[in-house]
């Protein structure tokens, strides 16, 4: 299958944007900017529309969810807007008993660590992502030329919610099962890249122009474990959408280490958290992958000539990779001031080097 005609790939308004010719490695008209996160706690309108909504409520209202959306989109002037979404709505909508609890994150009502526990979970059926199609759809109809960003919990972070039963900050749980019950752990991981992956598909069929993979944990595997563990069912996950044309991304946290076996999953692009500078990034990939990131988060805050010289520091780091698109290594902090992204945004966009 590909996608439709009028499909904003395909009808005119974005194949020619400067994200995307950013990702597929031609020359953008200027360099492409967007921010991981830039929808969210950073703005005063988005706290004004979330008012007394839960987070998972909030994804699954379709004219909230695409309000949201838009809203970074309209502020900044960034390149792409990113759908508002959670990684772990395919759950919800499967029928897991999943929340995401203020101040902790996402917590499972039971935790999957038995061959039982994986043989009871729900099936994502297609007719349970209408809500994220027609979000999609009011949110594409409002972006114009703007390209719309989908993506999906790679299946290695969701899964490690699921075994977790909440966040973690060393994924013992999932580390020892990937060794101690493979089979168990490759049932998971198999039902994680097929709910991912129908996730992303939904987004991508209902107008988003590129689709980006988050391996959130990812960085506490070492990589001969990442390889035969791991990568296998990003892959799968990827598998759901590689048929419609889009350009993938791959983006994970602490994961320097890894990059060459995020990028063989199959993807145009991969993501490049604040921990390593792109020109080693493009040199461990062999100079031959599109880039995107890697402006510290951290540096958001401290004073515009310190930022201003990070910031044109990234931009000329990734000026070797074939492509290169300007983001943050990580999520926009909460506590940001949102006036100071619209001024990165400003300043990337009048460099011409």
């Amino acid at each position: 299958m590909t996608l439709t005609a009028d499909h904003p790939l395909k009808d005119g308004r974005t194949a020619q944007s400067p994200l995307i010719t950013a990702y597929r490695g031609g020359r953008p008209s200027r360099k492409p900017v967007w921010f991981m996160r830039q929808a969210g706690r950073s703005l005063p309108e988005y706290r004004k529309a979330r008012e007394g909504i839960g987070m998972l409520d909030s994804c699954l209202r379709p004219e909230l969810a695409a309000e949201i959306t838009l809203q970074p989109v309209r502020r900044h002037d960034v390149d792409a807007g990113i759908f508002f979404s959670d990684i772990v709505i395919p759950l919800k909508l499967a029928g897991v008993d999943v929340d995401i609890v203020p101040g902790v994150g996402p917590v499972l009502g039971s935790p999957v660590r038995s061959e039982a526990d994986v043989a009871a979970l729900p099936r994502l059926t297609d007719a349970a992502l209408e809500p994220i199609r027609e979000a999609v759809r009011l949110t594409v109809a409002e972006l114009g030329t703007t390209p719309l960003i989908g993506f999906a919990g790679a299946p290695f972070t969701v899964a490690a919610y699921m075994v977790e039963g909440k966040p973690s900050r060393d994924h013992l749980g999932p580390r020892t099962m990937m060794h101690g019950d493979p089979g168990t752990w490759a049932a998971l991981m198999a039902w994680t890249a097929d709910a991912s992956g129908a996730f992303l598909r939904a987004q991508i069929e209902a107008g988003a122009s590129a689709g980006q993979l988050f391996d959130s944990w990812a960085g506490s595997l070492g990589l001969d474990d990442y390889r035969r563990h791991v990568a296998p069912y990003s892959s799968q996950a990827l598998d759901h959408v590689r048929d419609l044309g889009a350009p993938l991304i791959h983006f994970g946290t602490g994961t320097s280490e890894l990059l060459g076996a995020m990028y063989e999953v199959g993807v145009d692009a991969v993501g490049v958290d604040y921990r390593l500078p792109l020109h080693e990034a493009n040199r461990r990939l062999g100079g031959r992958v599109v880039l995107q990131g890697n402006i510290d988060p951290a540096l958001l805050a401290a004073p515009w000539n310190v930022l201003e010289a990070h910031v044109r520091e990234v931009v000329r780091g990734g000026a070797a990779a074939p492509g290169h698109v300007i983001n943050l290594g990580h999520g926009v902090p909460p506590e940001t001031d949102p006036d100071v992204l619209t001024r990165v945004v400003e300043l990337v966009h009048s460099i011409t080097y």
